[in-house]
Formats: structure tokens, C-alpha cells, sequence
């Protein structure tokens, strides 16, 4: 009776550890690495009402910026430790700092986590600060995924920042999904996995979740509202993509050898639902290393016992 009672607490231990995913978020100041974890807790359904991360007084704050100087420069000076749930699985987010000033507490929470998010934005691509937090993933072999934000805003153009990412980390970049229109004009991603359109609504100041269509790329009512020259720049962009044969291969992708790129918005919460989704799909849950990570087992189990 005791060895079966044994065995069930096993097990559910077992699930519980396969449920998890521990993940940093890295990124350049001011990248939009602290909206992206507001909005990563809206829509797994931890807080109900977004704030602006650079608010005035007496409106809301970023969550996870919470000293005060954080709040006043708008940026992430400590590591802080967030838990949400979503579709079964349990995220536990590590919000760095992104200013260099405050970068060893950043190299130290690394060690203790499974994946990271890097946060590019759109307009600046590959920063100083995202090169010396990719170097420090690369050296302990830590899977990544990245989200090229600020695609609301006049940037540059998506294969650009690509090759940028091909020619800079040195890694692969394969295109999970693709923006429609860009600047003012961004209205949503193209699927690349499942062929189809998700075009998003504006909600006041991003606080709430951004309604959605979902469609398909040949549906003339989506051709008519996103205007010819948008319809036609998607259409060319999905066919070169398709011709250019990317491959998403997860056992490069537990390596770091290659990265799956995902568009969006994190101010208007375009893309953030879908890049979520794909976190839960690739991020791996705590486990045996595959691949040796020096340093990262015995300060990752101390983290974990908080967590």
C-alpha cells in the first residue's frame, strides 16, 4: 500500500515537472522586453487589465517593474521571478534587467533557466546589449526564441532582420509567422505553419486582448480591407518564403543552433497570443541536459526550489 501511495506521488511529480517551462527574457533596453511580460500574463489570464509601462502617475505599472526607479525610467533593473499558467502548462518567467548597468544579475539568472525569449525591436534590430545576453546563452546552450517587436512602428524589413540575425548571432532564423502591412499599416500575422491570416483589432491603450480574424490569405473580403499594395507585398513575401525552404528542426533548436522567429506588437498585443502558443509547443520543460550547460544544474535546482 505505502510502495503504491510511493509510486503516485511520483508520478505526480513527473507530471508536474513536464508541465513546466522556465524561461528568461532578454533583450536591449527599451526593445519592449517588459511590455511583452505584461501581455504574456494578460493573455494567459494572470491579470486582467494591462498597463502602460511608462505611466503617468496614478495609472498602472508594468507587474514586474516595481521599484521605483524602474517605473520612473521605464525599464527592468532587478530579476523578477513570474508564475502563470496557460493551456495546461505552468510558466515560470524570469524578467531581467536589460540595462547594462545591471547586467550580472542577468548573467546569473540565466543559469537557472531551460529557454530564453530574446526581444528584438523592429526598427534597431541586434543591439550591444542582445549580443552580449546571446553570447552568454550560447556558451550554456540554451534554446531560443525570438519576437521582433514595435512592428506597429516604421522599421526594417523583415528578411533584413533575418539576415541580420543569421549573419550576427551566427544561428538559424526560421519564420514562424510573417507581418501584414508594416508601421501604422500592421495589422496582424500570416501563419506560415498553418496557413492562415490573423488579423487584429486595437484595443484602448493595449489593456485588454486584441480581437482577432482568423482567415485565409485568398479570402477576397481580407484582400479588400487590407488594401492592394498590403495584400500584394503578403502575397510576394509567403511565396519567396515558401520557394526559400525554411526548416524548423527542434533538435537544432534544443542546441541553439536555430530560432524560430515570430512578429507582433506587444503595446497592441498583436502577435503576443500566437508567440505564446508557440513558447508552450517548443520551449522544453526541465529536464536531464541533453547537451552539458556548465554551471546551470546545481543553481537552476535552488531557483526551481523558490519557484
Amino acid at each position: 500500500m505505502f510502495e503504491l501511495a510511493e509510486m503516485a506521488v511520483i508520478e505526480e511529480i513527473k507530471r508536474e515537472v513536464e508541465r513546466r517551462r522556465t524561461f528568461a527574457i532578454i533583450s536591449h533596453p527599451d526593445a519592449g522586453k517588459t511590455t511583452l511580460t505584461e501581455k504574456l500574463l494578460l493573455y494567459s489570464g494572470a491579470i486582467e487589465l494591462a498597463g502602460a509601462v511608462k505611466a503617468r502617475k496614478k495609472q498602472r505599472h508594468a507587474t514586474s517593474d516595481w521599484l521605483e526607479m524602474e517605473q520612473s525610467r521605464g525599464i527592468s533593473i532587478t530579476s523578477t521571478a513570474l508564475q502563470f499558467d496557460y493551456q495546461g502548462c505552468r510558466f515560470n518567467l524570469l524578467d531581467t534587467p536589460g540595462h547594462q548597468d545591471f547586467s550580472e544579475d542577468t548573467y546569473r539568472t540565466l543559469m537557472a533557466v531551460d529557454s530564453a525569449v530574446m526581444v528584438l525591436d523592429g526598427a534597431k534590430g541586434i543591439e550591444p546589449q542582445t549580443k552580449k545576453l546571446f553570447d552568454v546563452c550560447r556558451m550554456r546552450h540554451i534554446p531560443i526564441l525570438i519576437f521582433i517587436n514595435k512592428m506597429d512602428q516604421p522599421g526594417r524589413p523583415p528578411l533584413d532582420l533575418l539576415d541580420e540575425i543569421e549573419k550576427v548571432l551566427g544561428m538559424g532564423a526560421v519564420p514562424k509567422n510573417w507581418p501584414i502591412g508594416e508601421g501604422p499599416d500592421f495589422q496582424g500575422v500570416y501563419d506560415l505553419e498553418q496557413k492562415q491570416v490573423l488579423r487584429f483589432q486595437r484595443t484602448v491603450r493595449g489593456q485588454q486582448r486584441a480581437p482577432v480574424w482568423v482567415g485565409e490569405i485568398d479570402d477576397p473580403q481580407f484582400a479588400e480591407e487590407i488594401g492592394g499594395p498590403a495584400y500584394r507585398q503578403l502575397c510576394e513575401d509567403v511565396a519567396l518564403l515558401a520557394g526559400a525552404g525554411f526548416s524548423f528542426e527542434r533538435e537544432r533548436f534544443l542546441k541553439g543552433e536555430v530560432a524560430p522567429v515570430y512578429f507582433g506588437s506587444a503595446i497592441h498585443n498583436f502577435g503576443v497570443e500566437p508567440f505564446l502558443a508557440g513558447l508552450k509547443e517548443l520551449a522544453p520543460p526541465w529536464g536531464p541536459d541533453e547537451q552539458p550547460r556548465p554551471g546551470r544544474a546545481r543553481d537552476r535546482g535552488l531557483l526551481r526550489i523558490h519557484l
